[in-house]
């Protein structure tokens, strides 16, 4: 065939797009399942993270395990839903639902002693979602830790709010204020409460408002989905003392 001809470009161009497609079919489906696996032990790995436990993607699962000890599926009542595993509920797809058929997990750990509830938060940045976890103490109000991540924030913006310093300032806040009320932890501007920790109040990022206030509106929406479990802890803590 003569190579100058329409006939062979057209054939030649056939070929190529049938080789790539078949190429890049077979990486899908090759990589699929292990990128879901990296996926399945980075969240894993998020929330040992917000109790103080650091590891690879490696031995993530055999901690998970270890010190994961309950994982509980809510309803919007604070009751238990059968039949759901906590582990594979996705906010993302939970939040476009009516508040009472949606799921919301929870996850009990026991760590060196100690007793503490992680929820998963999920909110609007500046540009795109924003997500996390969120571990509270025996008390089922003192912070234990966070965790932070986002689709689109401005790097050395709102991309800060996965950075250590930022993170870390959430540690030993409380949810509840001195009221009793489920408050959250508010990201102000221009705070100037020091190392207050009672007052549900952290630093914001400078030049990222929106951000910060995306941060403090998910913490305070999310669990709130969470007051008849939380409430119901703190009496057992109260009648255990």
């Amino acid at each position: 065939m003569d190579k100058n001809s329409n006939s062979y470009t057209f054939i030649f161009a056939i070929i190529m797009v049938v080789v790539v497609a078949v190429t890049l079919s077979f990486t899908a489906t090759t990589l699929g399942p292990l990128q879901k696996e990296n996926v399945r032990k980075e969240k894993m790995q998020n929330i040992l993270s917000t109790i103080g436990i650091e590891t690879s993607r490696e031995n993530a699962e055999e901690l998970f395990n270890k010190y994961i000890t309950q994982q509980i599926s809510l309803n919007s009542k604070g009751e238990e839903k059968e039949g759901v595993n906590a582990f594979d509920v996705k906010l993302s797809k939970e939040l476009s639902k009516p508040e009472e058929e949606q799921s919301f997990p929870i996850y009990v750990a026991n760590y060196e002693g100690s007793e503490f509830y992680i929820a998963p938060l999920r909110g609007n940045g500046l540009w795109d979602a924003i997500w996390g976890y969120i571990a509270l103490k025996e008390d089922a109000n003192t912070v234990q830790g966070v965790v932070f991540d986002h689709k689109g924030e401005t790097a050395g913006l709102g991309a800060e709010i996965t950075t250590d310093w930022f993170q870390q300032s959430f540690a030993d806040e409380k949810v509840f204020n001195g009221q009793g009320e489920l408050v959250g932890v508010s990201v102000k501007k221009g705070y100037s409460g020091g190392n207050n920790k009672d007052d549900n109040q952290v630093d914001s990022i400078s030049g990222a408002t929106i951000t910060s206030d995306g941060v403090s509106i998910m913490i305070e929406e999310r669990l709130k989905n969470y007051l008849p479990f939380l409430k119901k802890r703190q009496n057992i803590k109260v009648a255990i003392r």
